[in-house]
Order: C-alpha cells, then sequence, then structure tokens
C-alpha cells in the first residue's frame, strides 16, 4: 500500500474494509530459520473434510439444487428411477435446450476462496454425453467454463452410470449467483450420490529460502495470477512466501474481458455515441481485491492486442458483421477505451500500486513486420491483427502510447510487451519502435515475455544465453528499463523430470544475467508458479512442481544466495525482541557418467550458514492510541497497515522492506486491543469500530 493513498479511502469503504478483520489463521507466519532444500514430498491428507454428501432419499435433499432459471423450465423430483444406491436420486426432465439442466448453488453455503473436490454419479436417460460446467456473476456480468467435458453418461441400454471423482471446484469472494450444473443434449439427466470434500492441504516447504527475499534489492519477484488459482491453498502459499512483490493478472484484464459489448451497446442506443466503448473489471476483481488486501503491486496486462480483443470492438455500430471504422474513428474508440479503462481502475482501487503496463502486447512479428490484416482466429493461425486491419500498418502503436501516457495513474510505468524478443528482425523493429516513442516521451521499457525452451541441453536452448543477453543489452541500451514479464523455460513435452538438470542450469544463467543487468531491471515476473497449472503444463516450464515442491530450478537460482526472515515477538512488558536470521544456500553436485547405456549418478548437499542478530527495544509510550502509521490521526489506513504487518510482515512489520512499513512506535500506537497481547486482527477491528462510532474511545 503506499503511504499518500492511505488517506484516500472514504467513509464509504469501511464496510468492506471490515473483511480484513479475519481470524488470525489465515495470516501466513514467517517463516522459520534455518534452510534445508529436500525432495520431501509435502504432507497432505488423503481426503479432506466432507461437507456435503446427499443421496436423494427425500424432498429435503433437493436444498442446494435448482434448475438454470430463465427459459429453463427443467423439472428437478426425487425419483425411485433415478437410483443408483437406496431407494431414489434427483431426476431433471423437460429440458427443453442443451444448457438446461439440474444445477447445484455453492455461494451462500461453500466457503468462498476454498477449494473443494466434487464427486457424483450420473446417468442419461439415452447415449448421453454430458458436461460438468461452471458459472458466475460479477456486477450483473455473467461468465461461464466447462468443468468436466464428454461424459459418457449412459452404457448398454441406457442402465449405465459414470463416476465423476474429485473435479475441484471454488469460486472467489465477490462472485455470486455460482453454480456448477449439468448440460448438453436434451435428454432427462439422473443424479445419485453426491459428495463434496474440501480440498486437502498441503504443507509447502516452509526451510526454503524467499525468494522475493533474496533480490528484494535488485529487482521486484512476482508471477501471474488468476481467480481460479485463488482457491488452491498451497499455491496462493507459494505467492506469498517467493512472489509477493508483483502481481499480473493472468487473463481478466486482457481487452475481451474488460470491454462489455452488451454496456457498449445499450449506451450506443441510449446516446448515439458509437465512439465510447463501455468497460467493467467484474472478472479481474478477486485477484485486485487480493492486491490491495496485501498491499502488492500490480502489473496491468494488457490494453492493446490483436488477440483476445473481441471483433466488434473494430466494426461499425459494434456489430462484427459490419465493416471496419476509419482511422479516425478507431483512435477516437481507443483513446476512450484506455481513458476509462485507467480512470475506473484507479478510481475502484486508489489504493493499489499499478506500478506497470503493457501498452501495447506482440505488435511485431519475427521478422520484424506488421501482422496481416484481419481478426485473429485459427483459420490464420492467430496471426492476423483487426487494429492492421483498421490501420494498414502499426502506426497504432503511437497513439496507444500518446494516450496511455495521457490517463495512467502517476508512477505507472508504459512498456512494450512482446515474445522471441530476441529474434534478429523483431529485435530491431522493436528497438527503432521504442526509440521514436522515447523521443516523444511516451514509453519507459520494454516487457520481455521470455516464454523460453530448455530442450534436452544447453546446445539446443532455444535462445542461447548468449543470444537472450543480445537482446537484454540492446533493449538497455537503448536507455530503457526492461521487465522481465512472463518468465517460463520448458523441457522436451511429457519427459517427466529427465531434463530437469539442464533446466536448472538453464534458469540459473538466466538469474546471473538478470543479477548482471540489474540496474537496468526493474522486476522478473514468472509465467505461473508450478508446472501442472502453467499454459505449457506438458512441457514443466516452471520452478515448482505439481507437488507444489522446489525444483532443481528453484534450487539453482537460489544456490549461495542469502535471504533474511525476520522473526518478531512482543514479550512481556512490551518490549520487542527482532531476531533476524540470514541464511545462506549451497548446493552441490557430482554426476558420473558412464558410454553405451547412459548411468547418472548424482549426490547433493545443502550447507547452510546461518546468522542471527537480536536487538531489543524499549516500552515506549502511546503517542497517538490506533495511529499505526504515525500520520498524527487515526484513520482506515492504520487498520489496513496492521493487517498487512500481520498478513505480509517481511514486507510491512518493523524490519519490512516496503517504505511504509510499521515502526516500533507505530505498533505501540496500533495496539488499542486490551484483551490481546501484542498486535493482532482484533486491533484492526477496534479500529473500524471506533471509525463506525461503535466505540467511543479504545478504553471501552
Amino acid at each position: 500500500m503506499r503511504g499518500k493513498n492511505l488517506k484516500k479511502l472514504v467513509a464509504g469503504v469501511m464496510g468492506a474494509a471490515m473483511a480484513l478483520s479475519a481470524s488470525a489463521s489465515a495470516v501466513n507466519a514467517v517463516a522459520p530459520a534455518g534452510v534445508q532444500l529436500t525432495n520431501n514430498k509435502a504432507a497432505s491428507s488423503s481426503e479432506g473434510k466432507v461437507v456435503y454428501e446427499c443421496g436423494f432419499e427425500s424432498e429435503a435433499d433437493l436444498e442446494h439444487w435448482s434448475n438454470r432459471g430463465g427459459d429453463d423450465k427443467t423439472v428437478l423430483a426425487i425419483s425411485a428411477d433415478a437410483a443408483k444406491s437406496g431407494d431414489s436420486g434427483l431426476s431433471a426432465t423437460e429440458r427443453g435446450d442443451t444448457w438446461h439442466g439440474p444445477a447445484f448453488r455453492m455461494d451462500g453455503f461453500l466457503e468462498p476462496d476454498t477449494q473443494y473436490y466434487f464427486s457424483c454419479s450420473v446417468r442419461g436417460e439415452w447415449y448421453t454425453n454430458t458436461t460438468l460446467s461452471f458459472q458466475f456473476s460479477v456486477d450483473g456480468d455473467t461468465s461461464y467454463s466447462n468443468l468436466k467435458q464428454n461424459i459418457q453418461a449412459t452404457s448398454g441400454g441406457g442402465n449405465g452410470w459414470a463416476e465423476i471423482k474429485n473435479v475441484p471446484i471454488s469460486y472467489s469472494e465477490g462472485m455470486e449467483g455460482v453454480y456448477v450444473y449439468f448440460e448438453g443434449g436434451q435428454e432427462s439427466i439422473f443424479i445419485d450420490d453426491v459428495k463434496i470434500t474440501e480440498a486437502p492441504r498441503v504443507e509447502i516447504e516452509s526451510d526454503l529460502p524467499s525468494l522475493s527475499e533474496i533480490y528484494k534489492d535488485k529487482f521486484k519477484i512476482g508471477t501471474a495470477l488468476s481467480p481460479e488459482d485463488m482457491s488452491s491453498q498451497p499455491f496462493m502459499d507459494l505467492l506469498q512466501k517467493h512472489f509477493g512483490e508483483s502481481v499480473t493478472v493472468g487473463n481478466q484484464m486482457k481487452p475481451d474481458y474488460v470491454l462489455n459489448k452488451t454496456k457498449t451497446l445499450e449506451y450506443l442506443e441510449k446516446t448515439g455515441d458509437d465512439e465510447t466503448p463501455q468497460i467493467s473489471f467484474s472478472q479481474a476483481k478477486p485477484v485486485l481485491n487480493y492486491a490491495r488486501k496485501y498491499g502488492i503491486p500490480v502489473r496491468v496486462h494488457t490494453l492493446v492486442w490483436h488477440s483476445q480483443t473481441p471483433e466488434w470492438f473494430f466494426k461499425e455500430d459494434y456489430d462484427e458483421k459490419k465493416d471496419y471504422v476509419s482511422p479516425d474513428k478507431m483512435k477516437k474508440r481507443m483513446e476512450n477505451y484506455i481513458k476509462s479503462f485507467f480512470t475506473t481502475l484507479t478510481e475502484l482501487y486508489p489504493d493499489v500500486n499499478f506500478y506497470a503496463c503493457d501498452v501495447v502486447n506482440e505488435a511485431w512479428t519475427d521478422n520484424g513486420t506488421p501482422r496481416e490484416a484481419g481478426h485473429c482466429g485459427q483459420s490464420n493461425n492467430y496471426a492476423a491483427s483487426d487494429w492492421v486491419a483498421v490501420f494498414g500498418d502499426n502506426s497504432f502503436i503511437d497513439y496507444a502510447f500518446e494516450y496511455a501516457r495521457k490517463y495512467a495513474p502517476e508512477g505507472c510505468k508504459l512498456y512494450y510487451n512482446d515474445y522471441n524478443e530476441y529474434m534478429t528482425g523483431k529485435l530491431d523493429a522493436v528497438c527503432e519502435m521504442a526509440e521514436r516513442l522515447k523521443k516523444a516521451g511516451n514509453i519507459d521499457g520494454i516487457g520481455m515475455q521470455s516464454h523460453l525452451d530448455v530442450r534436452q541441453s544447453l546446445d539446443a536452448a532455444f535462445p542461447s544465453l548468449s543470444m537472450y543477453e543480445n537482446a537484454l543489452k540492446k533493449y538497455i541500451g537503448l536507455g530503457l528499463d526492461v521487465q522481465i514479464t512472463e518468465l517460463d523455460a520448458t523441457v522436451q513435452e511429457h519427459s517427466d523430470d529427465k531434463y530437469f538438470d539442464v533446466q536448472a542450469k538453464y534458469y540459473k544463467g538466466l538469474f546471473d544475467l538478470y543479477e548482471k543487468y540489474s540496474d537496468n531491471i526493474s522486476a522478473v515476473i514468472f509465467w505461473g508458479i508450478t508446472d501442472h497449472k502453467s499454459w505449457r503444463a506438458s512441457q514443466n516450464p516452471l520452478i515448482f512442481d505439481k507437488e507444489y515442491m522446489a525444483k532443481p530450478a528453484f534450487k539453482s537460482i537460489v544456490d549461495g544466495k542469502s535471504a533474511s526472515d525476520p522473526v518478531r515477538t512482543t514479550i512481556a512488558g512490551g518490549n520487542t525482541v527482532t531476531t533476524t536470521t540470514t541464511t545462506t544456500v549451497t548446493t552441490t553436485s557430482e554426476t558420473t557418467t558412464t558410454t553405451s547405456e547412459t548411468t547418472t549418478s548424482t549426490t547433493t548437499s545443502t550447507d547452510t550458514n546461518t546468522t542471527t542478530t537480536t536487538t531489543v527495544t524499549g516500552e515506549l509510550p502511546v503517542t497517538l492510541a490506533g495511529d499505526a502509521n504515525n500520520d498524527g490521526q487515526v484513520d482506515m489506513g492504520d487498520a489496513v497497515l496492521i493487517m498487512q504487518c500481520l498478513a505480509n510482515p517481511n514486507k510491512y512489520d518493523v524490519n519490512g522492506t516496503d517504505e511504509h512499513h510499521i515502526t516500533v512506535q507505530g505498533k505501540v500506537n496500533a495496539d488499542v486491543d486490551k484483551e490481546s497481547e501484542g498486535l493482532t486482527t482484533n486491533d484492526a477491528l477496534c479500529i473500524q469500530e471506533y471509525l463506525l462510532g461503535k466505540i467511543k474511545s479504545f478504553s471501552d
């Protein structure tokens, strides 16, 4: 959280801010001192707690189930014909369309931001092929996705059952009308033996050094985050520990999520204005709310892109079947879109640090020419651009940066972002473009996506480390900042861990380069955290595996590095003891190889050197009860800082890395709940109650 923005929080926000007073158990603890790089699998139970189990034996079992509303007239009933076990099951008959069917409502029953597993038996009336799907609404916008497709719901004369086991389901805070439902075909569907369990807890490796802590004085370490990730407890634990300096919203801030056709057409009909498209951040809200709650800076990705941008945005009357608009009209649409994007975003989230923005994404081909004209689609291998179709070339780039500079919030740096950024043709085109934009004062840096390929050996890796360094030096040579924006590095497809040692050497080489040029690199952002959730999952491109365990790539990056994990305790009398543990990790390997059939033996040892310093601060008098940030007044900023301090102590506690971390005096002032010792969530709650007038003073 940026201190200068804390006072912008107004009374209307206080009600929502009460959610900050979550239980203390939800606050991540500081990692214990000491580092042991092990290969132990994360601990988890075989099955989580059962939260719902239903055999549809009575009418009462229809609670939480319905059809999908609107035109869906599906009739749900308890029926003996639908029984797989027991006397009856759920029948869904009179389905009038393929999307009609039985739906289970999650919100108001299951907890948000919690992952569950859904299991049941399903049967169709005939030879039914059905799909388990998911829907939710945010601010009136409804989204749909498939959870499990092509479920063969019958067999042999229509008497067989399909078993659905442990399909992950979850939703985020702020979503409403959240359903899992069956669709496909129009025949009757029968369901029985529904079971929902909490996903078992997975413990991450707490003894690893924090990646973001290691590099905090050089550049931000961050990752991409999407709403569907947020219910995964181990994923979010890894994010908090290693990647908490920056988040990029994975998809939900791209144009096809932000541009709202329904509202745009309504605005056009009401005003006759076809130059002001309407936008919505409803899909991105779960991630943005999370960033606000924990004070995590956000990279905006992306404003102008040939892909994932709706065709109607470029057409007359916003109708994709009509002709493209003129360049002049498209410039006005672009400016109004970018203006609305930034003004809406900063009005909704005045306290979030939107520190960087990918203004234009992937506008150049590998040989340095503009993309072909047309709508991006499978028929043209996604190579075409509606922007080029309207403007005839890449001149739209200059307008995009001009408008972004005009409307972006203060402190938000502007980047051109691309992949294969080391290819000679593209490299030259980007440099020429960047020099022109820099002269106009409209660009701050280059985003190197860095979707890289290690393959089977360093000799086969593309790009080579020297090729990659050449591009890095050229971009830095422009006098611009560089951010590594979407880092991942694949190995050969479906090779499991066979080439992880090569991948580790490649990642180490990359981070050696990032450190070498760290004066000109402000952020290194991974495109995900674990292999199985990557967009290139079959090629294992990331530094944590599907079990949420550190891969050799992670260990190669931190090898020989030091990280400080401050552990703070308040003891009797109000004295604060701060113990800072500095850990240096050293990993060595020996590899023996024989010819003919290759035999490789690897011995890995880890040396941990720990230095501990302790500082004791005597008891200080309270200068102003509740004034956690020492600004001379009590407001919501104090409650927010307390929660940030508890949730992310490495950044916001006394020795935190953030510029506006709490001070020793601030902690003394903030301890207003006299029933609990030291700083707790109850202190933030007391401040909120004081601001709402529920208590008159902190002695009440």
